[in-house]
């Protein structure tokens, strides 16, 4: 007897528990179904074109009678249960008749599991109906009464609903991709032509260059301008048409920034404006002055100012360290019975000695500096923690006599332009950036303290006609650009066969001036002693280990040809202009897409052909082919190389390895000397 109370207690507990899950899933359900009539009836009138309201709500209502109808059976059903466990309780014997209530209610038991599973069941298919109606966008008064009995009854295995509530479908749709938010200038650019060959300008036809020059350019042996050209020089003469003591129309000049493959001629687009500006000045000061991350970048720079200055009167003066401290002031200042004079018009500098020479040079001014020109201006940037622009604003812009009197031409620092302020005139101090890979990161910018820049750029999309006559955009992820005449394929390998594929180049593919790059100088070295031990290929090296004098020398053996292969590490993938490399070789994979960049633009320089080899690591490849579709770079071939190729070379590779220990060990014990 005391079983029988404990399983009745139980069961009752049970039938009480399931009579309130129901009731809330009705309440539920019945919730959803008059949202989903909602629903209904605005898509039926958007359908319909705008149908009247009052037809509207009489199918609303219709749909809310037929869901109360279906929750009146569920509570009709819900009671009818409890009436009859009621009347069981009431028919259960004494205390002598325990097996037999015990099997009754077995019965019992046995039915009501009976008759859920086949609720279950019926539930299922309901809901599966209901689910199918509804993303059928089924309407009208009959499908709301046939789901709303189906429905309220088939919710008992689903957990319970979440209290957020679902306005419409969910329609999948393609994520779209965030676009950055550019200033003005940064995103709608002027646009240069990429492809040099197809878009020579003769100099004649570019406006505004002084007789002078264009025989200087004509005895130098160039007929035509290359599009950057064409395009920048004329913009910056524009900015100085009125002399460099005031912008056009006596506003301040625009800086100018320009973006453009490697050899495109980006120096000569600001040698030539420059030197013309200045052709009529009378009293020497520093009007120009050009900073660059290299001294043999500094050094290219200058020759070519020399090349155009010369006869003009016209001084240019280089200072990067390659000369003593003294014999750099030297050559910018003298000392007078008056003062000082300066001795140079144009600078070239690079930023380290520069600033010494702001701080520790007497009577070395940038007051009348007109022009600040900065060469790989994203290398420039990121080395801007030397703090060498502010010292040259600063230098430009402070008061020449300690009394500050306001003098003709005297400069300050720009601000909000004010009818004061236009009241004399001043010299304005106009920024020019040149780079092959410059950035677009508005913040990095910034530093540079840029006003209205103007960008020139032949980094764009290029539309590509199919054969249906139809325009697609053929690189529009496009970050960088390349050469023209540049043919690029790497070549996947492990770390010990890396210098046999460099000696099988260079013998088999009868190159007369290859450039190697290593990532750092001991692996420069190291190659360059192997490749020396090995024998028969004419090398050198050149890196920071060598001295100024030592890395000039090698340079110029190098373009006269006597140097077959010059292994570098970035030292000369900056700007350096080699005649006559026709290939070079990444024998160590770049780590950075503008230090790729700038390694293979080393050749095909000027519209000419050129081949660029990259030795990848199969463990590399992956990641390598990734940074150049990053970039917008299309995709390199493969080149592989066969090992029995490889395998004559192998007995003298191992004979020069044993030299390359022997040379190391004796380089240690001097150095340990």
């Amino acid at each position: 007897m005391a079983l029988f109370a404990v399983s009745r207690y139980v069961g009752e507990e049970e039938e009480d528990a399931n009579h309130e899950a129901q009731e809330e899933r009705a309440r539920t359900l019945l919730e959803r179904l008059r949202e989903q009539a909602k629903a209904r009836q605005l898509r039926r009138q958007r359908e319909l074109g705008g149908a009247g309201p009052e037809d509207g709500a009489a199918e609303g209502k219709r749909n809310v009678e037929g869901a109360a109808q279906g929750r009146e059976g569920l509570r009709k059903e819900c009671e009818g249960g409890s009436a009859v466990l009621k009347r069981k309780r009431e028919r259960e014997p004494g205390p002598g008749a325990d097996s037999e209530g015990d099997t009754e209610q077995q019965e019992d038991r046995s039915n009501l599991k009976k008759k859920s599973s086949k609720r279950k069941k019926r539930d299922e298919g309901s809901e599966g109906a209901r689910k199918k109606e509804s993303s059928e966008g089924a309407e009208g008064n009959q499908s709301a009464e046939e789901e709303l009995p189906s429905a309220a009854l088939g919710e008992e295995a689903q957990p319970p609903p979440s209290s957020l509530a679902v306005l419409g479908d969910y329609d999948k749709k393609p994520v779209q991709k965030v676009q950055p938010f550019l200033p003005h200038w940064l995103a709608q650019p002027k646009l240069v032509q990429k492809r040099i060959k197809e878009n020579l300008i003769p100099i004649r036809d570019v406006p505004g260059i002084h007789p002078k020059l264009l025989k200087k350019l004509q005895m130098n042996g160039i007929e035509s301008f290359f599009p950057v050209q064409a395009e920048v020089i004329p913009a910056v003469l524009q900015s100085a048409s009125n002399g460099y003591l005031m912008g056009q129309g006596g506003y301040r000049p625009r800086d100018i920034c320009v973006s453009a493959p490697t050899g495109s001629g980006k120096t000569l687009s600001f040698v030539i404006p420059i030197v013309q500006v200045l052709l009529d000045r009378v009293v020497c000061q520093v009007r120009a002055l050009v900073v660059l991350p290299t001294k043999e970048l500094a050094q290219q720079v200058s020759k070519v100012f020399n090349i155009y200055t010369d006869g003009t009167g016209l001084k240019v003066v280089l200072i990067t360290g390659q000369k003593s401290f003294a014999k750099e002031q030297e050559m910018l200042v003298q000392k007078k019975v008056t003062g000082y004079c300066s001795l140079a018009d144009i600078i070239v500098a690079t930023p380290g000695r520069l600033a010494d020479h702001i701080s520790k040079t007497p009577g070395f001014s940038l007051t009348q500096l007109r022009f600040l020109i900065i060469d790989e201006a994203d290398r420039m940037i990121d080395d801007m923690h030397q703090n060498w622009l502010n010292q040259v604003v600063k230098a430009a812009f402070q008061a020449e006599n300690e009394a500050g009197s306001s003098t003709l031409f005297q400069r300050t620092k720009p601000g909000p332009v004010t009818a004061a302020g236009c009241c004399y005139p001043q010299i304005p101090l106009q920024k020019l950036l040149f780079s092959a890979t410059l950035t677009q990161d508005p913040e990095k910018l910034q530093q540079l303290g840029l006003f209205q820049p103007r960008l020139f750029t032949s980094v764009y999309s290029e539309k590509k006609t199919l054969r249906d006559g139809t325009e697609t955009e053929q690189d529009s992820e496009e970050k960088y650009t390349l050469p023209e005449g540049l043919s690029q394929s790497y070549v996947p390998c492990d770390l010990n066969s890396k210098p046999l594929l460099l000696l099988h180049f260079m013998l088999t593919k009868k190159f007369t001036r290859v450039l190697c790059f290593t990532n750092s100088r001991e692996a420069s070295h190291r190659l360059f002693l192997l490749v020396q031990a090995f024998g028969g290929i004419t090398v050198a090296e050149f890196s920071s280990r060598l001295a100024p004098n030592e890395r000039q020398r090698t340079m110029k053996e190098f373009e006269q040809g006597k140097i077959q292969l010059l292994i570098s590490t970035d030292a000369t993938a900056r700007g350096i202009d080699i005649k006559g490399v026709n290939c070079v070789i990444n024998y160590d994979t770049p780590q950075f897409i503008r230090t790729y960049i700038h390694r293979v633009g080393r050749t095909a320089r000027a519209g000419k052909a050129g081949l660029a080899f990259s030795m990848v690591l199969r463990i590399q490849e992956r990641r390598f082919r990734q940074m150049l579709k990053d970039a917008g770079i299309p995709d390199i071939k493969q080149h592989l190389v066969k090992g029995k190729s490889l395998k004559p070379l192998v007995q003298q590779y191992e004979e020069a390895l044993s030299k390359l220990e022997r040379t190391v060990k004796v380089e240690r014990a001097q150095k340990r000397v």
